[in-house]
C-alpha cells in the first residue's frame, strides 16, 4: 500500500462538509470587504451580507419560524431572494422558491402543498398574490420586498399587504 494514502480518512483535520452556511462564513470570515453583491445602485461584502442575513433569520425567529416550517420567496433575482437563501436555512426552515411566471392558481396550489408559514414576495406580483390567497387554506404571514430600484408605472396598486 502507497504509504501517501494511508490514515486519510475523513476526519475534522481534513474535512468539513461545505454547506451554503458554512461557506457564509467562511466568506465574511477570509473576505469580509470584498464585495458580494452588486445589484443597481446597491453593493454589499461579504460580511454585509452576513450581518443582513443574521438579522433577517432573527426576524424569521421572532415569527415563529423553527426547524423544518417551510418560507416561500416570490420575487426577482435581487439581494433580498440572495440573502433568504442563506437566512431561511440559518432558522432551520425549508426555502421555497417560487418561479416569478407561475399563474395564481398554481401559485396557491405550491402554497397549500408546501403548508408556507411566510411568503416573502415583491411587491410587483401583489397582483397574482392576492388571487392566490383566496385559494390558500392556512395562514401565511406576507414579507414584502420593497426593491427601490423596480420600474413601477403605479405604485398605489401595490400597496396591498405588509406588516
Amino acid at each position: 500500500m502507497n504509504p501517501y494514502e494511508t490514515n486519510l480518512d475523513k476526519n475534522e483535520a481534513n474535512y468539513v462538509p461545505l454547506t451554503p452556511l458554512s461557506f457564509l462564513e467562511r466568506a465574511k470570515d477570509i473576505y469580509p470587504n470584498y464585495e458580494a453583491v452588486v445589484y443597481e445602485s446597491r453593493k454589499y461584502t461579504w460580511s454585509e451580507v452576513y450581518k443582513r442575513c443574521i438579522k433577517f433569520a432573527s426576524a424569521l425567529d421572532k415569527l415563529g419560524i423553527k426547524t423544518g416550517d417551510t418560507v416561500s420567496v416570490l420575487a426577482f433575482n435581487t439581494p433580498e431572494i440572495f440573502e433568504a437563501h442563506y437566512s431561511i436555512p440559518m432558522v432551520g426552515a425549508v426555502i421555497n422558491a417560487i418561479n416569478t411566471r407561475l399563474d395564481s392558481k398554481t401559485i396557491s396550489y405550491i402554497l397549500n402543498h408546501s403548508e408556507a408559514k411566510v411568503l416573502i414576495v415583491d411587491r410587483q406580483f401583489h397582483d397574482v398574490v392576492k388571487k392566490a390567497l383566496e385559494e390558500v387554506n392556512s395562514k401565511i404571514t406576507i414579507i414584502d420586498i420593497d426593491d427601490k430600484d423596480a420600474k413601477l408605472t403605479d405604485s398605489k396598486k401595490y400597496r396591498i399587504f405588509g406588516i
